[in-house]
Formats: C-alpha cells, structure tokens, sequence
C-alpha cells in the first residue's frame, strides 16, 4: 500500500512515498506518550507515597530513596510527552530524541531482566521496533513544506 504526494523542497518537487511504516512511526510516538504518562504518574506516586522501595532478588535485599527517583521520573515523564507530540507533529529532531530514548529505554531494560524478566524483554522488543521504524521509515511523518 504505497501513495505518493508531492513535497517541495529547495523549490523543486520531489515525490515522497508513503508506506504501511508510518503508522509505526506512529505507533512510536503513542508508545513514547504512553510512557510519559506513565512516568509521571509513578514520579508522582513515588513523590507522594512512602520515601523508600525495597526489593528481594536471589535472597538480596535492595532498598531504594524514591524521592530523587520520582523527581528525576518527573522529568524523564514530561521529556517523553513533549517529545511523542513533537514526533507526531512530524518535527524531524523528535525522531532523533525518540530514537535515542528508546535506546535508553532497551538499556534499562537489560539491567532490570533479572527482575522484570517478561516485561523488561516485551519492552526492548517495542523498542527495537520504534527504533526501526523511525529510522528506515520516519521520513514519512515529515509535514509538506
């Protein structure tokens, strides 16, 4: 499924293709919107709640101050958002800060595998997909000039 429309660059017409891929570009900034939201919300749970988290795994006790981990979950929430509706509005340098977001993204994930095992390897899989999805195809989210 491929439509073509003229886009008008350095005042000469170039035809731009349009494939299925763009809507997992798409895809790619609701995931990064959805994460934000997210984010937020534990920022805000981890803000308001108790101060500490703790965890057991493999018979280690980790205890965590959440206080700094929820302003700094804060931040990464609002970036995220701004960025998703940047990406949708087809700003080109949302889709570089999306990719290297998502990179980020499937890095943590590989720390928190020991702990998280399915949803840490369900989370790089959406990201490998986000990442290549913007990277091959995110041309087609850019707006008519």
């Amino acid at each position: 499924m491929e439509s073509g429309r003229l886009m008008n660059t350095d005042n000469s017409m170039q035809r731009v293709t349009r494939t299925g891929w763009t809507g997992w570009a798409q895809f790619g900034g609701v995931i990064l919107f959805v994460s934000g939201i997210f984010s937020v919300i534990q920022a805000l749970i981890a803000l308001i709640g108790t101060n500490a988290y703790y965890t057991v795994v493999d018979g280690d006790l980790f205890i965590f101050d959440t206080t700094g981990w929820g302003w700094w979950n804060l931040l990464i929430g609002v970036f995220l958002i701004l960025t998703a509706i940047a990406l949708l509005a087809g700003a080109t340098w949302a889709r570089v800060v999306a990719v290297v977001l998502a990179v980020i993204s499937s890095i943590i994930q590989m720390m928190l595998i020991p702990v998280q095992p399915w949803w840490s390897f369900i989370v790089i899989a959406i990201d490998v997909l986000v990442i290549y999805a913007l990277v091959a195809h995110g041309d087609e989210l850019r707006e008519e000039v």
